[in-house]
């Protein structure tokens, strides 16, 4: 996805410039990208970026008016109209829907200018006048910097694969974050899956001068939100009410032509009844399976036309089939692997959702933030596929995850959940499209950790606000059937149904039972998929697995390769693949994850 790319503390000048470019390359994804490059032969800077075209820091690099302040920034800035006046106030000149205001920013206020900034980010602050540079991101650390120290410089890069590229000793899996990734679906506390490269710890300030030694440190810290004096429950109300309101309209900031991603539920319709846009100038979109209109789309449809907007469903079906192997690979590559091949199909909705806008808006994070929803837990994986040494990895890791979770709920969920299991998926949709979403925005969450007991839990606060927002809305039930006025033994009814139907799918998706799955694929020919499939989950791999990518797992994990790796047992990866493929078993997690790291090896250690 978009970012930056860099060197600090090279001597060879020749040799920084021509590993910049390798860097800088290896960011690059699409077409419509923009990029460019700085080179500081005095302060021993190498610098690159890459950008959407368009986008709010396609203006890289950004200077002061006497230019000896150089920003690079990746990312946006979602700042309340003062910040911009006081700006102009002050006889700054900087065009207000960019980032050339940011520069701006820290010549009043220095280094405090990152705690006035509002968004996920990342960035290199070149301060020409005092010789310093400073490394930066956003306080949850959804911008990403992954680097590496070594004796010739200290390498930066919003993906780890530049460094990959330019330092080939890198190559190399960390099994302890695997064991991670295998019990979490994610790395935990910082690390990557690559031995030797390690995060910038969210909410960063990293500063450089005159050599790649940094001097480490931080501007924001969870506490200062925690200790935030608790509201009463209408008070709590009536403030995340006025600051929904108040923050949804700098979503719409900036040229870009902005699209919203609608599903069944509360966070995106919360959007929808406090943006107040015009009819017809947000159009709307859903993600649909192809045996039916889900329930998404359904109520998506209905959202959008009771706010005079257009509506597109955007289907994932047989188009997509063939070209699975190359967006698989595509996802996992993108994303560092962090993402599995399930990836394959965001990057395909979002290359779509591009086409009818360059900004996705969307209600990601709403049910994490706003009812403290936890998204992932320790699980299980099958013993005996894993040789036993790795699999005392994936044991440590659960004990790793209850350490993290040993905090304030909400400082789990905001400053550990989101930038170590939810950036897998933000990574590539925001390779194909610039993603927003308010409810991260430093204001709403601030609010949140000052809300009474039980209400973090509570649907209510959500269904009010839409009511408040627009009564039309709040009279289309939600996915699960729930209404904030419910109807008398009706609205009881329809959340049992839809509870029901959502557990029904799943059983028959993800989690069926081995012996269910031998007699589906005995009765194969009635296509028994088309009745329990769609309704809502517009992708089903269990299915897609036996019936259409059976040839490329075989490909794949039936290769000497795949079977001789020495985290696993050969033997047991190839009863799991014939099994499956064969419809005589379901192993649909065992094989994402033992795709996605095989491609992993293929991609990024051997390649």
């Amino acid at each position: 996805m978009p970012g930056i790319a860099g060197i600090i503390g090279k001597q060879d000048t020749n040799e920084g410039k021509r590993e910049l470019r390798t860097m800088v390359d290896g960011i690059i994804h699409e077409p419509h990208y923009s990029s460019g490059f700085y080179v500081n032969e005095v302060m021993q800077v190498y610098i690159g970026w890459a950008a959407h075209n368009g986008s709010f820091c396609d203006c890289m690099p950004v200077w002061n008016e006497s230019r000896d302040i150089c920003l690079i920034y990746s990312g946006e800035d979602f700042a309340d109209s003062g910040v911009v006046a006081d700006l102009r106030a002050k006889g700054h000149q900087f065009d207000g829907k960019d980032a050339t205001r940011l520069v701006h920013l820290y010549e009043e206020l220095g280094q405090g200018f990152l705690e006035r900034l509002n968004g996920w980010f990342s960035g290199l602050l070149i301060d020409i006048r005092t010789g310093t540079l400073m490394l930066f991101n956003d306080r949850y650390g959804l911008g990403r910097i992954y680097y590496a120290e070594d004796e010739a410089g200290f390498y930066f890069a919003s993906e780890a694969k530049a460094l990959l590229k330019v330092l080939p000793r890198l190559r190399k899996v960390d099994y302890k974050s695997l064991g991670e990734v295998f019990a979490c679906g994610c790395v935990l506390q910082n690390r990557t899956i690559f031995s030797g490269i390690s995060l910038l710890p969210q909410g960063s300030k990293w500063f450089f001068s005159g050599g790649p030694e940094a001097l480490k440190k931080s501007y924001f810290d969870p506490a200062s939100w925690e200790c935030l004096p608790t509201l009463g429950e209408e008070e709590y109300y009536e403030h995340l009410r006025d600051t929904f309101r108040g923050i949804v309209p700098r979503y719409f900031q900036g040229n870009d032509g902005i699209g919203m991603s609608l599903t069944g539920g509360l966070d995106g319709r919360m959007i929808m009844a406090s943006a107040k846009r015009a009819p017809g100038t947000l159009p709307c979109y859903s993600f649909g399976s192809t045996y039916r209109d889900n329930v998404d789309v359904k109520i998506a449809r209905q959202v959008a036309g009771e706010c005079g907007q257009t509506h597109r469903t955007i289907i994932v079906g047989p188009e997509f089939y063939p070209r699975f192997p190359q967006l698989a690979e595509r996802a996992v590559y993108i994303s560092d692997g962090t993402m599995d091949v399930t990836g394959s199909v965001e990057l395909y909705v979002n290359a779509v959702a591009r086409e009818i806008a360059s900004v996705r808006l969307t209600g990601n994070y709403g049910s994490e933030i706003i009812r403290g929803g936890v998204a992932f837990r320790p699980g299980t994986f099958p013993v005996r596929l894993l040789d036993d040494d790795f699999l005392e990895h994936v044991r440590t890791a659960a004990f790793t995850y209850e350490q993290e979770y040993r905090c304030h709920p909400l400082t789990f969920i905001a400053f550990k959940q989101v930038p170590w299991h939810h950036y897998s998926r933000l990574s590539v949709e925001q390779s194909q499209l610039v993603l927003r979403s308010p409810y991260l925005d430093n204001d709403l969450v601030a609010l949140v950790y000052q809300a009474p007991p039980g209400a973090v839990i509570n649907k209510k606060p959500s269904l009010r606000i839409i009511e408040n927002g627009n009564k039309s809305l709040a009279k289309i039930p939600t996915d699960r059937g729930l209404l904030y006025r419910p109807i008398p033994l009706v609205t009881d009814i329809c959340h049992r149904y839809a509870e029901f139907m959502f557990k029904a799918e799943y059983a028959y998706d993800y989690g069926m039972p081995q012996w269910v799955a031998r007699i589906d694929h005995a009765v194969k020919m009635f296509h028994l998929e088309r009745i329990f499939l769609g309704r809502h989950k517009f992708y089903h791999f269990r299915v897609w697995y036996r019936d259409y990518f059976f040839r490329y797992l075989e490909d794949v994990l039936l290769d000497h390769r795949s079977r001789s790796r020495d985290y696993l047992k050969g033997k047991e990866l190839e009863r799991i693949v014939t099994e499956h493929v064969k419809g005589h078993a379901n192993h649909t997690v065992e094989i994402h994850r033992m795709l996605t790291t095989e491609l992993i090896y293929r991609l990024f250690i051997e390649a």
